[in-house]
């Protein structure tokens, strides 16, 4: 199956996107019902050329009575419904249209509720990253995946950022580039030291966490785990957890609300993953598909597709997240 993720921007006021999605082979849309902040070329458009997303948006009808503490903002830049017009003018075309459902990723949230954001061992907060240990964060979930399912009545539901956000984040200007991290000690700065996270990690887990950011010497430790030593598999097992119970929290609701709707699951197979494509190390049954990001280096994302396809059950497909985009095109 073809599947093109598109914007409702990128439809609404563009009357001829559907027939030119069509023309590509593209079976199936996936549209953005939940987005973070984003800045979009849109080259196509009749309107604008590029859009800048200052915040998370919803873009289905926000209806207070089906929120609770977090509730998502409604855009300006295009219509308020424009999911649902996106939606009703792709299937027209004959496209068939699933909600692209980001979950964690929200500033917009996470500056308005600093204390449900996911915190590093120094305290610092990622207000981009709404941790999955709040009950809070997992209720916002919940309703967010219920409220498009019932609201945008799509023929299919993707879940992304269902998990933990960690530190790399490229959203606003970057200015932590060479500050001589390394990816080990970027895997250390994702773990989360919030209210909620700190006491399930074993004592020394945040002393170790900091005394190795902030060595005076060059780390021997090629991986997490080795910067953990004994600490490892009880800070993993929980880091998985925070994913897993999310992940089958969602699933739960998808299937009370819209039982044969299909569920996609942007996944990675380390159990240290963060960010849009969630730690998913033993496979997730309850899944239609299971997508990995492919635009990175070819060998590790390879490695990431066959991983994931030894977790796969039976029938269930393996999808491949490619840019059509320079300087990474699509690789056939």
């Amino acid at each position: 199956m073809n599947v093109a993720y598109v914007y409702p921007w990128d439809i609404v006021g563009d009357p001829s996107a559907p027939d030119r999605l069509a023309s590509l082979g593209v079976e199936t849309v996936a549209l953005a019902a939940s987005y973070h902040s984003t800045r979009a070329a849109t080259p196509y458009h009749p309107a604008h050329r590029v859009l800048d997303v200052p915040y998370s948006a919803f873009y289905l009808p926000v209806r207070p009575s089906a929120w609770s503490r977090l509730v998502p903002a409604s855009p300006t830049w295009t219509p308020a419904d424009a999911y649902l017009q996106a939606r009703d003018t792709l299937k027209a075309a004959g496209l068939n249209v699933h909600a692209w459902t980001v979950l964690t990723h929200n500033s917009q949230l996470g500056v308005a509720n600093p204390d449900v954001v996911v915190r590093n061992a120094f305290g610092d907060p990622y207000p981009y990253a709404l941790c999955p240990a709040h009950e809070d964060v997992v209720d916002y979930c919940e309703r967010l995946v219920q409220e498009i399912l019932t609201v945008g009545d799509p023929d299919g539901l993707i879940l992304e950022a269902c998990g933990p956000m960690g530190f790399a984040h490229q959203s606003i200007h970057e200015k932590t580039s060479g500050a001589d991290w390394t990816p080990v000690d970027a895997d250390l700065l994702s773990l989360c030291f919030c209210a909620h996270c700190a006491s399930r990690y074993p004592t020394p887990t945040r002393a170790t966490v900091r005394a190795t950011i902030d060595r005076t010497t060059p780390t021997l430790a090629g991986t997490i785990d080795e910067a953990l030593g004994s600490l490892a598999d009880e800070v993993r097992a929980v880091r998985v957890d925070l994913s897993t119970s999310l992940r089958q929290r969602l699933i739960a609701v998808a299937g009370r609300t819209a039982a044969n709707v299909p569920i996609t699951l942007h996944a990675n197979p380390d159990p240290w993953a963060v960010g849009a494509f969630a730690a998913l190390p033993s496979g997730e049954p309850g899944a239609d598909v299971l997508v990995a990001n492919c635009w990175g280096d070819p060998s590790t994302d390879a490695a990431r597709l066959s991983r994931l396809a030894e977790l796969a059950t039976p029938g269930q497909r393996v999808g491949a997240y490619v840019l059509a985009l320079p300087p990474r095109p699509a690789d056939p």
